[in-house]
């Protein structure tokens, strides 16, 4: 009973955290003091929502997919790739079961001793800079949790999830890199700048 008020807890921490960024990200773009501000005050509403405590951590709301790789019934979308200003490298998107059973997520594991306990989750995708010729793992907190999306009850078919992963952030000259996750093919990712 502890540990679940503990992940529920880490959970509603994760998503004001996301939420937080979201809404600060959006209240530093400005408007050029015309009509249009009412747009953006429209434009920054959907960010608001996951500060929900019950809800999870999401995608931003966007119509732009940076990548798709698909590999047995799997759809895996990115739909951002951003740096923050902390050091760090965001990711998000979608899963899509598209098989005829239950997806547990379970092969997307990581095989590091640490990280072996964070099944059905995004822990054990990596990011690739070949240019650089380094490779960087999903963040962790002290208790060898991936700051990443667990599948928690796993994907019906024919059912969406949003996902994120956290990553230490390549040197700023890096403007690609190749995000690999475990039974996917790899899917190429161009880096943008956080606000």
């Amino acid at each position: 009973m502890n540990l679940r008020r503990t992940t529920t807890t880490r959970r509603a921490l994760a998503a004001a955290t996301i939420a937080a960024g979201l809404v600060l990200s959006m209240a530093g773009c400005g408007g050029d003091g015309d009509k249009n501000e009412g747009d953006a005050a429209k434009s920054s509403a959907p960010a608001q929502q996951g500060s929900d405590s019950k809800s999870k951590p999401s995608a931003p709301a966007t119509d732009k997919t940076l990548a798709e790789v698909k590999s047995n019934g799997i759809t895996l979308a990115v739909t951002s790739a951003t740096r923050d200003q902390g050091g760090f490298l965001n990711i998000t998107g979608t899963v899509t079961n598209g098989t005829s059973a239950l997806w547990l997520g379970t092969t997307w594991k990581s095989d590091e001793t640490e990280l072996r306990g964070n099944g059905g989750s995004v822990a054990g995708a990596s990011l690739v800079d070949q240019e650089g010729k380094k490779k960087y793992l999903v963040l962790r907190d002290t208790q060898g949790r991936c700051l990443c999306t667990k599948f928690e009850g796993g994907i019906d078919q024919g059912k969406s999830a949003d996902w994120f992963a956290q990553f230490p952030a390549p040197p700023e000259g890096t403007k690609s890199v190749q995000l690999q996750v475990p039974t996917m093919p790899p899917a190429q990712l161009n880096l943008t700048e956080g606000e």
